[in-house]
């Protein structure tokens, strides 16, 4: 048995690297325990053909759990258990994954309410290098499930406000069935803040807007009748995690961002167009904050870092300021139809205005089109190696 305080450094891959650890999160199952692991164990050994690991993570279970645990890792071959002290699936999660040395983690919840028979589908992308995080989906087409009407209303209301407030695009954030691979783990883990039930959408959440691809399986799925979630408190723990997500948002970000160019625009502006004219003042005071805005939202909008692509992501910010210097030499050949000697307030004004217009384009050319590669870059394949 390990004990897990903090979380240790990922192990190094090695020769006899698993293909796959597989984490069964527990707290006081001391029931269901035994045969649950006994069912999963012969399923893995008949069926899953990859070199596996199945480790049972106990946070801080008050009755039997540890000892069943512990007892099972003794009889059966490749089962690992891990216990910590604190409670908290996410915390369970965190502690498994960041000592596992697999190229893919895993894990599902103790019950089983996921038909096993979905976990090769779930697996395979990730191992081919197609994806970063696989899901089991039970508002996927193709997926049956049987729950009753209380949870499936909440999950599809959950579902749906993750969808409006963080614009998620996967359609099930909190079925316990999951993998992420371990080089898209190594950049999710560490800015994961939750360690509760809300672990599974923050990491979701992070995933995406990093741009890494995340596959849905449909799965068949039962509820557990013995399930002992306290709904209303993993409810209110959610809201607040969705809400805390949303305001650091990339859009958010960006608008910071945007906020600070467009000062530094207006004071360049004010500061030169005295000595230069106005339209030289703008041009060059759009041509200095064009390219902090381009590495602003390179490293903290978009998340892109290292110099791959840098020029060419530059080149297309240069482009974006061709756009904004455009829409402000435009703006002020109409103030100035309409009135030949402007002040120079209602001159920053308008500028200002066109500047607000430019940004707004530049958002979206930023996110679907300067970005989008670096982003998006698929890792290589991970080989498949045999038990």
């Amino acid at each position: 048995m390990q004990t897990i305080t903090d979380d240790p450094p990922r192990p190094a891959p090695g020769p006899a690297t698993l293909d796959v650890e597989i984490v069964i999160p527990v707290h006081n199952e001391e029931r269901t325990l035994s045969a649950t692991i006994s069912r999963l164990h012969a399923f893995l050994s008949r069926y899953l053909p990859l070199a596996w690991q199945l480790t049972i993570a106990d946070n801080a279970s008050t009755d039997l759990t540890p000892e069943i645990a512990g007892a099972l890792a003794d009889s059966l071959d490749r089962v690992h258990m891990l216990r910590l002290e604190e409670k908290g699936r996410g915390r369970a999660l965190r502690a498994a994954w960041a000592a596992s040395a697999a190229r893919v983690v895993a894990y599902m919840d103790v019950d089983l309410s996921t038909d096993l028979r979905a976990l090769m589908p779930l697996l395979a992308p990730l191992l081919s290098g197609h994806s970063e995080v696989a899901i089991g989906s039970r508002l996927a087409p193709g997926s049956r499930v049987s729950r009753g009407a209380k949870r499936e209303f909440i999950s599809r209301s959950y579902n749906l406000i993750l969808r409006t407030v963080l614009r998620a695009k996967f359609s099930d954030a909190q079925c316990g069935f999951k993998a992420v691979r371990a080089d898209a783990l190594d950049q999710l883990l560490p800015a994961i803040r939750d360690d509760g039930w809300f672990f599974d959408t923050e990491l979701l959440i992070l995933a995406q807007r990093r741009g890494m691809r995340i596959h849905e399986v449909a799965v068949d799925w039962v509820d557990d009748p013995d399930s002992r979630v306290d709904i209303v408190s993993t409810v209110l723990d959610d809201l607040r995690g969705v809400a805390r997500l949303a305001l650091v948002s990339p859009i958010l970000r960006f608008l910071a961002i945007g906020v600070v160019s467009t000062l530094a625009y207006a004071l360049l502006f004010v500061a030169l167009a005295g000595a230069l004219g106005s339209a030289p003042a703008s041009a060059i005071a759009l041509a200095l904050t064009a390219v902090a805005n381009t590495a602003a939202n390179r490293r903290f909008t978009f998340g892109v870092r290292g110099r791959r692509h840098l020029g060419r992501q530059h080149l297309a910010g240069f482009l974006m300021f061709l756009i904004a210097l455009g829409l402000t030499t435009g703006a002020l050949d109409v103030l100035r139809g309409v009135d030949p000697h402007p002040a120079r307030l209602t001159e920053a004004v308008v500028l200002v205005s066109a500047n607000v217009a430019a940004t707004v384009t530049r958002y979206f050319a930023l996110g679907t089109w300067v970005f989008r590669a670096s982003r998006g870059r698929r890792p290589q394949p991970v080989a498949v190696q045999p038990r």
